[in-house]
């Protein structure tokens, strides 16, 4: 259906880091790195990075060592071992336990912010480190007890695995991404946008949602499209991958071709869905509707799939 052969990193991935997995169990490497001035942190405080230039419109990551990274650390929060950063050891810390963390900092070291708000700007290895801290720094906020027996969990291999401290337990909890379908649905010359209450007046995406157990990436995305507007699609196939920490997903992007044009709405999901043609989809602006943020995987697929008529 569609020969996409030249492909480029969608926002977020592409990350420059080795993870170094083989690292994060050997004790005495992770204590003299955690101790060494020259290590690197990438501060998170309730959901928001630590960036500068953001009000310039050049946004850049801002990374902290020594003493600012030692008081960030002091205010308690959870830290994990990232990977190496071009041979630099690379941590991220949450200090959300500080109603405000910027005075433990250097003055004008830059500010906390949402990075969705500037990812589109951000180097793409930048948004990449980022987006990882972000992740897993929610994920151990939210990972404390263990879900086998409840009781209190504690962080091992480098803040990368939570252990459940009941002898009688002892389960092992790991970072969880969930898995969801993005796919365009497309017939002919048109495709298929929907609109759902949460987004922005006037925009239209792709449809998504997630993978449900015992169903494969297909079979998802076929039942998503139908379930929220009644088309039934086949050939379904592949376009590329996102991770999406907004709070923990693998956006999956697919293309699939409708059999039948008439929609059926399901209005719990969607407040309107409409089929678009190219040009009405290039020239968006003026047929009063928007596309996606430039940083997410669907305006990647919808760019895309314009760009094949080009």
């Amino acid at each position: 259906m569609l020969e996409l052969t030249a492909r480029r990193p969608n926002p977020y991935a592409n990350s420059p880091l080795d993870r170094a997995v083989q690292l994060r169990d050997d004790a005495a490497w992770v204590a003299a790195a955690l101790a060494a001035p020259g290590t690197l942190w990438v501060p998170v405080w309730r959901s928001r990075n630590l960036l500068r230039g953001v009000a310039e419109g050049r946004p850049e990551a801002v990374f902290v060592t020594g003493a600012a990274a030692e008081a960030l650390r002091m205010a308690g929060g959870p830290w994990a071992f990232l990977g190496m950063l071009d041979g630099t050891p690379l941590f991220t810390v949450d200090a959300s336990a500080a109603d405000d963390p910027l005075p433990l900092l250097p003055p004008e070291i830059g500010a906390f912010a949402d990075l969705r708000t500037v990812a589109g700007l951000l180097p793409p290895g930048e948004a990449a480190v980022l987006a990882h801290a972000r992740a897993m720094m929610h994920w151990r906020a939210r990972h404390r007890f263990c879900g086998v027996c409840g009781m209190t969990c504690a962080p091992r291999s480098a803040g990368n695995v939570m252990h459940c401290t009941n002898p009688d337990c002892a389960a092992e909890h790991f970072p969880r991404t969930d898995p969801a379908v993005i796919m365009l649905v497309t017939r002919g010359d048109r495709a298929l946008l929907g609109h759902a209450s949460r987004f922005p007046a006037n925009m239209y995406s792709t449809l998504a949602g997630f993978v449900e157990p015992g169903e494969s990436l297909e079979e998802a995305v076929a039942r998503e499209v139908f379930e929220e507007t009644g088309v039934r699609v086949a050939r379904v196939e592949y376009h590329s991958s996102q991770p999406w920490p907004f709070p923990g997903s693998i956006m999956l992007g697919f293309y699939a071709e409708a059999l039948n044009e008439e929609i059926v709405l399901d209005r719990a999901e969607l407040e309107d869905a409409r089929w678009f043609t190219r040009a009405e989809i290039r020239n968006h602006a003026a047929h009063g509707f928007s596309v996606p943020r430039g940083d997410s995987i669907a305006r990647r697929l919808i760019e895309d799939w314009v760009a094949l008529d080009a």
